[in-house]
């Protein structure tokens, strides 16, 4: 049997207690976590912000904008960086600069006002976007380093379900929090968690397996350490020339892109679609923007895990291949459903199914892209990752521009066409070809 593509063998939970990998996989699903709660934030606070700030609706497209650009930006380089410095060194920096930029921006109008805040506002969601850029790329290298190739998709789709959980954590917490002491001090009070999670990852997480004192020799016999490819290695430029030219790189970089539109439009419009459109208050659209989040981490553990069985079944290229092929194009159509049906509360609902469907996949594109790209898998990850955001830069000003003008339906309309093209990518995709594999 493909060790690559071998079923799932424990359970998590039996072994979490016992085994130091899912002690590091529990940091890095709080990394997750708390980043897009950290992201999510602004868009909830958003609301409050409009009026009191006098900032426009196609201000707040162009803060998240800010974000987006500062993480799209430095996705290959946290990746790179990642492989040269080691992920243990990377996570703390990323943590301590997010935690920053979070504090700074509910301070920044004690300081400023006017259009110098818009700017700063736009300094502190840039610089939470490039500190936040290594979280998933080096994510790539913890889970490769310490754990099994058949537990790849695996961990990926359960820290993707910790990014959803944050983000149906975030619109009830924030919207009760800043109803009654304000947008701010709901900003600002939401980061302080952020500082233990970073201490303890200073004080627990390590580069890999053998560097770990905790870890036995049976553990390292399971995770295989020195079997798989070896991570956290300086990549060289005829590596990299490779990874940048390969055609699984290239296919998963373009499939991710078009996935993201249809992924920022649910994850960052969701709130102010309920509140505009549907016309719930601003509680209940917090309540309610909570439940699409909620199905998408729902779908993103799912996923994994079906990822995992279905290598086994069907080999890796059309294990990883199968769920993005179905599900993508379902939460295409449930794009249309949800914008067209005329009961809110049914639209709430699609948009919940909807999101489930899209986060079906991220086992599948993180999995294939550890899988071919190995020992430069955070490299590779960060070129995928690069991708999804440029989805985010091109469509966040799309969905801000239609949606002030009213035209929620075009904009989902476009998610649709970017789920199926997503989706036809995935038939070039196969992650049985090593990238570089004839690279020196």
């Amino acid at each position: 049997m493909n060790s690559v593509t071998s079923g799932l063998a424990d359970s998590p939970l039996k072994v979490a207690m016992t085994r130091v990998r899912w002690r590091i996989f529990s940091f890095m699903f709080g990394f997750g976590l708390l980043a897009y709660m950290q992201q999510k934030s602004l868009t909830v606070a958003a609301q409050q912000m409009m009026p009191e700030l006098g900032l426009t609706q196609m201000q707040v497209g162009w803060l998240q904008q800010a974000f987006v650009i500062g993480y799209c930006a430095l996705q290959l380089p946290a990746g790179i960086l990642g492989q040269r410095h080691g992920t243990h060194r990377a996570m703390i920096w990323m943590g301590i600069l997010s935690f920053l930029a979070v504090i700074t921006t509910p301070l920044a109008p004690v300081v400023f006002s006017g259009q110098t805040l818009f700017v700063a506002l736009l300094g502190t969601q840039l610089l939470l976007g490039l500190a936040q850029a290594a979280v998933f790329p080096v994510s790539a290298g913890v889970f490769e380093a310490w754990f099994p190739p058949n537990r790849w998709a695996f961990v990926e789709g359960l820290q993707t379900a910790g990014l959803g959980l944050g983000a149906a954590i975030t619109p009830p917490l924030i919207a009760s929090l800043m109803l009654v002491f304000g947008w701010q001090a709901a900003l600002f009070w939401t980061s302080v968690p952020a500082l233990a999670l970073i201490a303890g990852w200073m004080w627990y997480g390590r580069d890999r397996p053998s560097q770990h004192l905790k870890v036995t020799t049976l553990e390292l016999a399971e995770i295989g350490e020195g079997v798989h490819a070896v991570v956290a290695a300086p990549i060289s430029w005829t590596r990299l020339r490779a990874l940048l030219l390969d055609q699984n790189v290239v296919l998963i970089t373009f499939s991710y892109i078009c996935m993201n539109y249809a992924f920022y439009l649910l994850s960052n419009w969701c709130f102010l679609y309920l509140v505009q459109e549907r016309h719930f208050s601003v509680i209940t659209s917090g309540l309610l923007a909570s439940i699409p989040p909620l199905a998408s981490a729902i779908g993103a553990g799912l996923g994994g895990a079906m990822t995992g069985q279905l290598c086994a079944r069907f080999g890796t290229c059309w294990g990883f291949r199968l769920i993005p092929l179905i599900a993508l194009p379902i939460a295409g159509l449930l794009l249309i459903v949800a914008v067209s049906i005329s009961s809110p509360l049914a639209a709430v609902a699609a948009l919940a199914l909807c999101f489930g469907f899209v986060e079906l996949t991220e086992g599948s594109y993180w999995g294939a892209a550890i899988t071919f790209g190995r020992a430069d898998s955070m490299t590779a990850c960060g070129v995928m990752n690069t991708g999804g955001n440029l989805g985010g830069i091109i469509g966040i000003p799309i969905v801000a521009y239609l949606s002030g003008h009213g035209a929620w339906h075009t904009a989902f309309l476009i998610g649709t066409v970017c789920a199926l093209v997503a989706a036809v990518a995935w038939l070039g995709i196969d992650a049985r070809r090593v990238v570089g594999a004839e690279a020196t």
